[in-house]
């Protein structure tokens, strides 16, 4: 496995196509996203980085991704991410785009983080609120095989652990309170014994 942008062991091919372009405010030239209402009805669309001035609810997508021996992806992210920068997630995914669907946000955040094209298991709904976000989400997951590419703009590192190593990792290094929170929900690495 090879770290920060390179390829790693246990993901699946790299996709053969172009990135999909998000929806952008043409005054701006800024991603937008929908916010959203306690019910996930969409009340308007702001940049990303109006959402995350006034921490807006908006929607998000994770994504829970094993190996073929059932050991459970984890990163840690850059300096540069806009939420949670430096810390370790145990989950892949990211902010759903305006118009977008939660299936094809997650098909896209595993393209673009990991570079991999794969069948997702929709795992069920997930909400997280906290001073630095507050999301309304759904949680996936898949099996990656083959290698996987890292983006190099938002992970530093990353590779499969057991289950014993991701209770480790959440004990003893800072990580992303939402991805820990969908592991809780629906991952149970930090539920077994």
């Amino acid at each position: 496995m090879t770290m920060g942008g390179h390829k790693c062991s246990g993901g699946a091919e790299p996709p053969t196509h172009r990135r999909r372009a998000q929806p952008i405010d043409s005054a701006t030239h800024m991603e937008l996203i929908d916010v959203v209402d306690e019910d996930d009805r969409v009340l308007r669309r702001a940049t990303r980085a109006e959402m995350r001035r006034g921490n807006l609810l908006h929607r998000a997508v994770y994504i829970l991704v094993r190996n073929g021996r059932g050991r459970l992806f984890v990163h840690r992210h850059s300096a540069t991410k806009d939420v949670y920068p430096g810390l370790w997630d145990v989950t892949v995914g990211g902010v759903v785009a305006a118009g977008e669907d939660y299936t094809a946000a997650a098909r896209r955040e595993l393209a673009e983080e990991l570079g991999i094209r794969t069948a997702l298991r929709p795992l069920g709904p997930f909400r997280h609120a906290d001073g630095r976000t507050r999301v309304i989400g759904q949680v996936f997951e898949t099996t990656a095989r083959g290698p996987t590419r890292l983006q190099t703009e938002e992970i530093v590192e990353g590779r499969f652990m057991s289950a014993a190593e991701v209770r480790r990792l959440v004990a003893e290094q800072r990580c992303c309170p939402d991805g820990v929170a969908a592991l809780r929900a629906y991952g149970g690495e930090l539920t077994a014994g």
